[in-house]
């Protein structure tokens, strides 16, 4: 089994920074990509920013330039950096892995969710 735990999120004025972190854990051979969506309410998820190991991180135009994604393979975790927020930024954040478990196996796995307000 592997769960994504996800920190960070809040409160924050347009303009403001906020940033979100995600660790995975279980029973994990590797991962190759960690990355980040969003659901707004009444809309669907969407992607924020996905990094596969060894490639360039792929942003939503909506967030380019604003958001920074990282991940740290070795250690699984991931983060999204998040600046000049805007109200249309809130949203439900979702930290996502394709995971490789020990068993073979491989699980899209998503985390619980973090909210993120923007209040203009």
């Amino acid at each position: 089994q592997v769960q994504l735990v996800e920190s960070g999120g809040g409160l924050v004025q347009a303009g403001g920074s906020l940033r979100l972190s995600c660790a995975a854990s279980g029973s994990i051979l590797n991962i190759n990509t960690m990355g980040w969506y969003r659901q707004a309410p009444g809309k669907q998820r969407e992607l924020v920013a996905i990094r596969t190991n060894y490639e360039s991180t792929v942003y939503a135009d909506s967030v380019k330039g604003r958001f920074t994604a990282s991940a740290d393979f070795a250690e699984n975790t991931v983060s999204l950096q998040m600046n000049s927020l805007k109200p249309e930024d809130t949203a439900v954040y979702y930290c996502y892995a394709e995971v490789r478990t020990t068993t073979g196996a491989i699980f899209r796995s998503w985390g619980q969710g973090t909210q993120v307000t923007v209040s203009s």
